[in-house]
């Protein structure tokens, strides 16, 4: 078998694009629609096979590593057989041009919002870097005023047909063309801002609406927000996924908001006002008379707006009893004194507790 090489007239090491264009020089010369001699048919074979090979960077690299055979030799490949039979069927009866328009790829990214955000949602500017519309071309990818051109050699059909002998006989199979890649046209004059591709990547701001309710992990999808495909093609998706941060007050049990307040000996034992400043504003409650460290005091609708709902969750508040550790001689008398009229039982072991923090947890999640 001849060296690819020399049927396409190129030295070993030329570049991808010289083997093109002597590709294309002779099979504009060879094509049988162009030449109809034996002579000539045989020889376009073999430089469509050649070119096959070479321009392919893996069979050029086992081509070039063997010594010069490359393939199964005259008797093309197994991929042409079962193409022929399971692909592009006999004769060339192929699917036609390729499109070079195609949808965007879809894209991800991830958004940090405050608790507060959360309660009743948001709206938040985010930058993506994305691929846009090429504003040179629109998506034509072709210099404006220029246009793609019928290929030469498919005549725009986007496919090539190469008789190659098989177990099973001659056969004819269609392959995309290698002139155009299967376009059926070629672009000679390539946007120069895209460089042809019909869109150029660029950071974009734009305008989003947090919903109420969302937590860690949560995901938003806006539909035509993704990239713009080559050749201008449709947009993508894109995907924004929430992460709540931390506050160092709050946190959250589904759509109820958490906290503790720490209150004083005195207001534990006869109860008291309290305000507390909230994530949306100031809090009024009670703590009722007699509160233990660990008791929980509910505030109806003051906690976050469901996902996908005008109902709020609650606000829980749990109970730290504050024992002072400085008193005055005259705070530590009437202590002695209140001590002397409830005459408390001595400090006795009890049944065993889990703690103050366990005990506070095991309450917020029992209150409600």
């Amino acid at each position: 078998m001849a060296d690819h090489y020399e049927v396409l007239g190129v030295s070993r090491d030329a570049s991808t694009d010289e083997i093109k264009k002597a590709y294309r020089r002779l099979a504009r010369e060879l094509h049988p629609d162009v030449n109809p001699s034996e002579d000539a048919a045989e020889r376009f074979k073999d430089v469509t096979h050649a070119y096959d090979v070479l321009s392919d960077p893996n069979e050029r690299q086992r081509y070039d590593s063997g010594g010069g055979q490359g393939g199964m030799g005259g008797f093309g490949n197994f991929g042409d057989v079962f193409e022929t039979f399971f692909g592009q069927g006999f004769g060339g009866g192929g699917r036609g041009p390729r499109s070079r328009t195609a949808r965007g790829d879809d894209a991800m990214i991830r958004v940090d919002i405050e608790l507060a955000e959360v309660i009743f949602g948001a709206k938040r500017e985010v930058t993506v870097n994305t691929a846009v519309l090429c504003n040179t071309c629109q998506g034509s990818c072709c210099q404006p005023g220029t246009s793609p051109v019928t290929c030469d050699l498919c005549s725009g059909t986007g496919q090539v047909q190469r008789q190659v002998r098989s177990l099973f006989g001659n056969v004819v199979t269609a392959h995309p063309c290698g002139s155009c890649q299967g376009f059926g046209t070629i672009i000679e004059h390539p946007c120069i801002d895209c460089g042809g591709k019909g869109r150029v990547r660029e950071r974009r701001t734009m305008n989003i609406d947090v919903p109420s309710g969302i937590d860690t992990g949560t995901r938003m999808q806006m539909r035509g927000g993704g990239e713009v495909g080559p050749g201008g093609g449709p947009n993508g998706d894109l995907f924004i996924e929430f992460r709540v941060m931390h506050h160092d007050v709050f946190s959250r049990d589904g759509d109820d908001l958490l906290a503790t307040v720490q209150v004083g000996m005195v207001d534990a034992i006869l109860g008291a006002d309290s305000k507390v400043t909230g994530l949306d504003g100031e809090v009024a409650f009670e703590v009722p008379a007699g509160s233990q460290s660990g008791d929980v005091i509910t505030v109806r609708g003051r906690g976050i707006q469901g996902l996908h709902s005008t109902t709020r969750g609650d606000l829980r508040v749990a109970v730290q009893v504050v024992t002072p550790t400085k008193l005055s001689s005259r705070e530590r008398d009437l202590v002695r004194q209140l001590q002397a009229l409830r005459k408390d039982p001595a400090p006795t072991l009890g049944e065993f507790q889990q703690g103050f923090f366990g005990k506070m947890r095991d309450r917020f999640f029992r209150a409600g």
